[in-house]
């Protein structure tokens, strides 16, 4: 028996993936649990189990090539069994079919019923009884489906019987590719664009866009242009919080001997903050505000394409040792792509730290669905005026970054004023 290994969601906002590398190649025994391929999506790189034992039979779609969620990637055979599970679309017919066939079409042909060819790059099922079985190009079932033309009722002109885009166009119910002649409206700015870039030479770099960061583009454009952002900036006396930290690590190297950071204690007094202010803790859905009961604190962490932002979940129960530990954690596996799917989701707010870059202060891009996002900048020795002498100091920039349809500019005060309290005076945040 053969099953379809398909491209998984391991992201709530993945809606297709790239094969960065399979770690198992055709023949090789498969058991539940093996990692089977690397996955790029659009938060992270990230392993891909098997559910199922068996052998490694054909593999569809290879190193470096995309599909959507749902196709099929390679076929599992029965232990024992053959390394041909299904037959594959030929490569000649792909040809024929025009540069414009999406790479889903190397997918399994493995007969689906009418019915089911409305869903084009589905999941392909076992192949059903021979009398069941149309055979058909992935390309002509999308064209099909979008024309509602019954496969079943067409002849095929392609290799072994089976139906390609020219048998559904011929059947006069479709006009020739509709679907990219509805893409490219969208796509109708693109020359303009093109345009006013300077001239591309041989010696420049074209750096393809990886799936990270093609949706990190995505989303960041989707939030500025439809959540009207407004800002709101404060400048803190960071002395004392330094202090502290200098007193708290000195003692803590001779316990738990774990290290704090300043962003450490930012995380814990925003949280404290988001808690006191929940108006800052929500998300604008359509007709109502929802307000979140627990803080899903996402820490904006850099990594080598991009950025990603895993989450502190039910972040205001959890002590300022337990933050730290786990913001490190993130840190390390971030970098080695080892974060997991579930560790994205739930976030509510989002602290972005450039301190450590040596950025005064900067103005964050919200992070839908989210409402706010908090930006910090470093910790820089200045002269102050206290009790009308000028004296030196320590001074941070923190900016408040709003969807004005959830938070108005006296809430966005409110939560700064609260954030700006614990920082100032910040052995509040360990009681």
């Amino acid at each position: 028996m053969a099953i379809n290994i398909e491209m998984p969601k391991l992201s709530d906002t993945m809606t297709e993936g790239t094969v960065v590398k399979w770690l198992k190649k055709p023949g090789d025994v498969v058991e539940i649990g093996d990692v089977l391929a690397e996955i790029e999506t659009d938060k992270a790189t990230m392993e891909m189990e098997s559910f199922d034992d068996g052998t490694l039979g054909e593999i569809l779609i290879q190193n470096g090539e995309k599909a959507p969620v749902g196709a099929t990637l390679a076929i599992l055979n029965e232990k024992g069994a053959g390394t041909v599970a299904a037959a594959a679309p030929p490569a000649a017919t792909d040809k024929a079919e025009g540069a414009d066939a999406p790479q889903v079409a190397k997918q399994v042909d493995a007969g689906v019923k009418p019915a089911e060819a409305v869903k084009p790059a589905a999941p392909v099922s076992a192949a059903p009884s021979a009398g069941d079985r149309v055979k058909a190009s992935p390309l002509a079932r999308k064209v099909a489906a979008a024309n509602g033309v019954d496969l079943a009722t067409l002849q095929g002109s392609g290799p072994g019987g089976r139906i390609v885009k020219a048998d559904v166009e011929a059947a006069g119910k479709a006009p020739a590719k509709p679907a990219a002649a509805a893409a490219a409206k969208p796509l109708a700015a693109a020359p303009a664009a093109k345009a006013m870039l300077p001239t591309v030479s041989g010696d420049d770099q074209v750096i393809p866009l990886s799936s990270m960061r093609r949706i990190i583009a995505e989303r960041l454009l989707t939030s500025k242009t439809t959540i009207p952002h407004f800002y709101l900036h404060v400048e803190i006396d960071a002395a004392p919080l330094m202090a502290l930290r200098q007193q708290i690590n000195a003692q803590a190297e001779q316990t738990h001997g774990n290290k704090y950071s300043v962003n450490d204690f930012i995380l814990k007094a925003t949280i404290q903050a988001a808690t006191a202010v929940p108006a800052v803790n929500a998300s604008f859905n359509g007709d109502s505000i929802v307000q979140f009961a627990h803080v899903g604190m996402s820490v904006a962490i850099a990594v080598e394409d991009g950025l990603v932002t895993p989450v502190i979940k039910q972040a205001e129960t959890k002590s300022l040792l337990q933050i730290s530990r786990e913001v490190k954690d993130f840190a390390v596996r971030a970098k080695d792509k080892k974060l997991k799917p579930n560790e994205f989701d739930g976030g509510t707010f989002t602290v972005s730290n450039l301190g450590a870059f040596g950025i005064e202060s900067f103005d964050a891009i919200v992070n839908p669905p989210q409402a706010a996002i908090l930006s910090v900048g470093a910790v820089l020795e200045k002269a102050v005026v206290k009790g009308g002498q000028i004296v030196p100091g320590m001074r941070m920039n923190l900016g408040l970054s709003c969807d004005h349809r959830v938070v108005d500019g006296a809430v966005g005060a409110k939560f700064l004023a609260e954030l700006k309290k614990l920082l100032e005076s910040p052995a509040l945040m360990l009681i």
